[in-house]
């Protein structure tokens, strides 16, 4: 069971996690990027998402060694590792498994602590998708604006959409696990988990995800965390602010 990564650039190893309902798509443009500062950039697909397998396991236990046997694969260690949301909480719990192989690790915009499901809207408006009589992305984008308002959000989740067949649309997203195992997704990082080694946290000032509140739950997990909050951005931040997140990534590396 392999996971579908895109490849890069050359130079250190620096890995990227997409969130919950996203893909390795979503980094492509902050991903070349950073592969023009001298990186060999691996855009990486979660189980369940984008391009690599379905399975009906799904916790942060198995995503984090479905990435270490990717590590094995692609005989890479010392790697930059970087995750957004629950790309993040996979990324803080190898780091704490494998320090070995990390060098730096970067965390955009969530915390270790618990978050209580709240996809419900998101989950059931793609579960609506009827893709026997939707034939277009704008029809597709009409029936989820029912549940989603945002446009942005939207847009985001209807890059999961695919062409399976000619004139037949369908979702990449093992949607039935994911709607069954969304529980997972909120899990908290174990109590006594650390992760000593340089840590950078970004957050969106515009994001409830990380409060002034779990600044302290942050720093006993990763002593040497620092926290820097982007401006004019959400929970998407890297979208919403790709110029300042890039930057302080960027500072943080050199």
């Amino acid at each position: 069971m392999n996971l579908h990564s895109t490849i890069l650039g050359q130079g250190q190893t620096f890995v990227f996690l997409h969130g919950f309902l996203g893909m390795s798509d979503n980094w492509k443009t902050l991903g070349t990027q950073f592969s023009e500062e001298g990186y060999e950039v691996h855009l990486i697909d979660q189980r369940n998402h984008g391009r690599s397998f379905h399975s009906d396991e799904f916790n942060y236990e198995v995503m984090v060694e479905d990435l270490k046997r990717y590590c094995d694969e692609h005989n890479i260690h010392d790697i930059v590792l970087l995750g957004h949301s629950m790309g993040g909480k996979t990324a803080m719990l190898f780091a704490v498994e494998y320090p070995e192989l990390v060098s730096k690790l970067i965390i955009a915009d969530i915390s270790p602590r618990y978050y209580p499901t709240h996809h419900d809207d998101i989950l059931n408006g793609l579960s609506a998708l009827d893709f026997e009589k939707l034939k277009s992305r704008g029809a597709a984008d009409k029936e989820l604006k029912r549940y989603v308002s945002d446009s942005g959000t939207r847009q985001f989740l209807l890059k999961n959409l695919y062409w399976k067949e000619k004139g037949k649309l369908a979702l990449r997203i093992n949607l039935e696990v994911l709607k069954e195992q969304v529980n997972e997704v909120g899990e908290p990082l174990p109590m006594h988990a650390k992760f000593e080694k340089e840590t950078l946290f970004l957050r969106g000032d515009r994001s409830e995800y990380i409060s002034f509140q779990d600044e302290s739950l942050i720093h006993s997990h990763f002593p040497k965390a620092e926290i820097v909050t982007i401006s004019n951005a959400g929970h998407w931040l890297h979208a919403e602010n790709p110029t300042d997140f890039y930057n302080a990534v960027i500072e943080f590396l050199n």
